[in-house]
């Protein structure tokens, strides 16, 4: 009798076992660009009532625009005044790279003269531990790493702005292209010349971190990287950058890389294709408070563009029978905008 109770035991609890695995939850990533100080900012609200582990902030987190590091430093204040981002704070891990505007000025790069106190004010303001390593080398570039049911999350966020030489700018090259209703500011370099984006530092510690095991890599990035060329800020500015960081995918074997984007005010899922790699992802979300009148051509978007305001979430589901990455845009009003599910065998230099 005692031998079946104690059987009976192990198996009940074998099954509370099994039950608990499978009722543990996804990781959610929740995303977004683009958020004024000057605006409420209600939107953070919504984010957090659909319990991102994290949310990563991708740049313009303020508009600054200033060379004045008073004025910048009280246009944060501004932000993290506002009770929406104080209930997002509470509820949620944030962790953040910047664009041009909270970077300092509109389209700058490496040139800005402030990039360095810009910097302390960015890494104060997010908390950064005193200890950081992200306090001890140029620029905000820094990595992170999620385990969750025995698998790595990576999330490496870029700096696409402290070593970024200066755009080409457009001298009529395009007028004459029909695709563009538009006047075009920039254009891309040519490809015999080899600006950079990120800069020799920053590529060799890339290269370090896309070597580091990992089941997913979340690449952020201020600007779009999985676009066409549409004559404002991009990667496709700098083609041989962007074609470095495919070849280092493809050199380093890094499977599971996909891109979180934003700038453009609007929401878009991009699919790039280039031989001898899986497909890249690019999932924009920018409209935290900003919108904008019209959608850039882009002959990789496969969903969207979403115009109004928003945030984009990432859910990572090892347990499914497929794990997968799915994909959201939610607009302010709490409405699902789009749904997009990538298969993570998809993202697999071994299929």
């Amino acid at each position: 009798m005692k031998i079946k109770l104690s059987l009976l035991l192990y198996i009940i609890l074998f099954l509370l076992t099994v039950s608990c695995k499978q009722k543990e939850k996804p990781f959610k990533i929740a995303f977004g660009s683009c958020a004024s100080q000057d605006q409420p900012l209600p939107i953070f609200n919504t984010i957090v009532a659909h319990n991102p582990d994290i949310f990563v902030f991708l740049g313009d987190n303020i508009y600054g625009d200033t060379k004045d590091m008073d004025t910048l430093r009280l246009k944060y204040n501004q932000l993290a005044e506002k009770s929406s981002y104080q209930n997002l704070k509470e509820n949620a891990e944030i962790i953040a790279t910047w664009d041009d505007h909270d970077f300092g000025w509109n389209d700058s790069g490496k040139y800005y003269e402030f990039k360095e106190e810009s910097k302390e004010i960015f890494l104060d303001f997010f908390e950064e531990p005193k200890n950081s390593i992200r306090r001890t080398h140029q620029g905000i570039y820094h990595s992170y790493e999620y385990k969750h049911q025995g698998k790595i999350i990576q999330v490496i966020l870029l700096d696409v702005r402290t070593f970024r030489d200066n755009l080409k700018t457009n001298e009529g090259e395009f007028e004459e292209d029909s695709r563009y209703f538009y006047e075009l500011e920039y254009a891309p370099h040519p490809v015999s010349e080899n600006p950079t984006l990120l800069g020799s530092e920053q590529w060799k510690w890339l290269r370090s971190q896309l070597e580091k095991p990992a089941d997913v890599r979340i690449i952020g990035s201020g600007t779009q990287f999985g676009i066409e060329f549409n004559g404002y800020e991009a990667w496709a500015n700098f083609p041989n950058e962007q074609e470095r960081l495919l070849d280092l995918i493809i050199k380093t074997k890094a499977n599971g890389v996909l891109f979180i984007s934003g700038d453009v005010h609007y929401a878009e899922i991009s699919k790039l294709k280039t031989p001898n790699l899986y497909p890249i992802y690019d999932i924009t979300s920018s409209g935290l408070s900003s919108t904008w009148y019209f959608a850039a051509p882009n002959k990789n978007r496969i969903e969207g563009p979403i115009m109004e305001n928003h945030f984009g979430l990432l859910t990572i589901d090892f347990d499914n029978s497929v794990p997968n990455v799915k994909a959201e845009i939610w607009d302010i009003e709490d409405n699902q905008r789009i749904e997009y599910t990538i298969p993570l065998n998809e993202l697999n230099f071994d299929k």
